[in-house]
């Protein structure tokens, strides 16, 4: 029987990449977003299931329990939802940013991995964290994004301690720049001209297909290896500050 697994942030970028890379794998694989709409193209393209919700709130994660308490248990989830507001400075930033910034990357992530959680310590499973590198070193405008990522990275980090001879493994991947269609785009208000100027003149950034690669090889290797932490970047990046741009 096929493994199953959950991916959320899956209606775009690289959620939507993980869950066709997963797919063609050979996972049953449940994609889950707000966007209904785009979850039925992408399964409708890959065979994937979906179920869409909010999964900050008490209701989205009822819903998408429901939705594997009728369907049958996960044995791999993918925490890939996140995202960034603003480029704001921390005298300027916006609490309001920082606050759905972090109900986003962390919490939203800690209520899908509680869901789980539960199974797969008696059953065994992965938990991948699709983190990023501004949750290893932070950069000027980036305070809110960058705060949230840390604090997302030590969901794992706890994680893999509390769950110590357990058969979960626990798998941090942290990108670097990964050019896709709306996270600078939503991270600067849907302006696409300052959006596009991220990547300008930077040879072959990552692109989603590369992220999702790297998590189907963490979840396919023989189950006495784990993938504690990854920090994957384009060769053009040495860090988040220092790019090379043609």
């Amino acid at each position: 029987m096929a493994k199953r697994a959950l991916v959320t942030g899956a209606s775009t970028g690289i959620g939507a990449a993980i869950v066709r890379s997963l797919c063609a794998a050979g996972y049953d694989v449940v994609a889950t977003a707000r966007r209904e709409d785009r979850l039925r193209e992408l399964t409708d393209r890959c065979g994937a299931t979906y179920v869409s919700a909010d999964f900050t709130t008490d209701e989205g994660i009822a819903k998408i329990s429901d939705f594997i308490s009728e369907t049958g248990p996960i044995d791999v989830l993918v925490n890939c939802a996140g995202g960034a507001l603003g480029v704001d400075s921390v005298s300027d930033g916006k609490v309001a940013d920082w606050q759905r910034m972090y109900e986003i990357n962390v919490l939203g992530t800690l209520r899908v991995t509680q869901l789980v959680l539960p199974y797969m310590r008696e059953n065994g499973g992965d938990i991948v964290f699709i983190s990023s590198t501004a949750g290893h070193a932070t950069y000027p405008g980036g305070g809110g994004y960058v705060a949230a990522k840390h604090a997302e990275r030590q969901i794992p980090a706890t994680l893999r301690l509390e769950l110590v001879g357990e058969p979960v493994r626990i798998i941090d991947i942290a990108p670097g720049m990964v050019k896709t269609e709306e996270f600078s785009l939503n991270r600067l208000r849907g302006d696409a001209q300052a959006a596009e100027k991220v990547y300008e003149g930077v040879e072959h950034p990552l692109v989603a297909e590369d992220v999702a690669e790297a998590v189907r090889w963490a979840v396919s290797l023989p189950v006495h290896i784990n993938i504690d932490s990854m920090i994957m970047r384009p060769v053009a990046q040495a860090s988040n500050t220092l790019v090379a741009r043609k």
